[in-house]
């Protein structure tokens, strides 16, 4: 099966267009105020009429009425939640009529029991290198340790990924994995894609 492709860190209408061009099946806009590609300015109409492609806002750490605003305001279709959000605050978000992804860091020492509770409440996993910063690494982690993932939710793979370590995911065989999620790596500079080297792998 091949892997769905998700396109994060999206801030500039412009640059938006050109990447749809791709017909990727994700777009992901950042709303942590902290990242550099935190979408500022970027018109919430604008976002809204973004068809055929899901909409995905990435949060960490947020309460609920500022994902409601922002689901209703950019019609976002899935809510990825990149920090400690608990189970129960993963089904309030559910009940707000979309789709969650719960993301964790991962590394050498990750306990992946720490998923279980999410089983049957998130619609999709995000595995992503463990940072201090929720993300942006630019770095992978050992693909290896997914061996150690022994549940059937399905799953995004991010952190780090880029033209020279795409093949390799390839090679992975898992039909748990979902979708491949990328940003820093086909980047001119923080939030704007490099269409020509998107285009040289996607396209």
């Amino acid at each position: 099966m091949k892997s769905k492709l998700k396109i994060c860190g999206m801030k500039h209408p412009a640059n938006i267009n050109e990447v749809m061009l791709l017909q990727p099946d994700y777009l992901g806009f950042i709303f942590h105020k902290a990242s550099k590609r935190y979408i500022e300015s970027l018109s919430a109409d604008f976002v809204s009429h973004l068809d055929n492609v899901k909409k995905v806002g990435v949060f960490v750490n947020d309460s609920l009425n500022n994902i409601q605003e922002a689901i209703n305001r950019y019609g976002l279709h899935l809510i990825q939640l990149h920090g400690e959000e608990s189970p129960a605050f993963v089904e309030k978000v559910k009940m707000l009529d979309v789709q969650v992804i719960k993301a964790f860091g991962i590394s050498d020492d990750f306990d992946w029991k720490l998923i279980t509770p999410y089983e049957g409440i998130a619609d999709y996993y995000l595995f992503d290198t463990k940072t201090a910063h929720y993300g942006g690494s630019g770095s992978s982690f050992d693909w290896l340790l997914l061996q150690q993932y022994d549940k059937q939710t399905p799953y995004f793979l991010s952190g780090g990924l880029g033209p020279i370590n795409l093949g390799e995911v390839n090679n992975l065989t898992d039909e748990r994995l979902h979708a491949v999620d990328v940003n820093s790596k086909f980047e001119s500079s923080p939030g704007m894609k490099d269409i020509q080297l998107l285009q040289s792998v996607f396209g």
